[in-house]
């Protein structure tokens, strides 16, 4: 997904993934951000992931639950042995995954009259802005304070 409609753009060498593209490989399908949403509350079972997914065939779940598993997102803790059922759980890795879906809903909400509104302030109500945050610093840097900042 390396754009190369200007070749004076900074990227990746040829045969690199960009870290978009890196992201996307491992959950960039149509049901693996909502599953990870579903998990972000706690362990649950197959079932009660349908149920939270509707319209996902339970082939596709099986499915996403194995690549999240393989890559290290998703871990499956098994309550019975026979039949062997598991309670699905995120990872230290999946759970990360909560910012990023934090700032694709709210994209979504403004782009959507019938989703619910953004993430508003509690004390005055204004809606939230995302800001990259630098630790060291303990504070928001703005976007000309950013080396190489590339956002694709």
């Amino acid at each position: 997904m390396r754009d190369t409609s200007n070749p004076t753009r900074g990227g990746p060498a040829p045969g690199v993934l960009s870290p978009l593209d890196a992201a996307l490989r491992q959950v960039g399908d149509r049901w693996t951000l909502l599953l990870v949403e579903a998990l972000l509350d706690g362990p649950r079972r197959f079932g009660e992931l349908l149920e939270a997914l509707d319209g996902l065939a339970p082939n596709i779940l099986s499915k996403r639950l194995k690549a999240l598993g393989q890559g290290g997102l998703v871990t499956a803790v098994p309550y019975s042995q026979r039949p062997y059922r598991a309670a699905y759980a995120l990872t230290a890795s999946g759970a990360e995954l909560a910012g990023a879906l934090r700032l694709l809903a709210q994209w979504g909400a403004g782009r959507d009259a019938t989703v619910g509104g953004a993430l508003l302030h509690g004390t005055c109500g204004t809606p939230l802005d995302a800001r990259w945050w630098c630790p060291t610093c303990s504070r928001p840097v703005e976007e000309g304070e950013a080396a190489d900042l590339d956002y694709v």
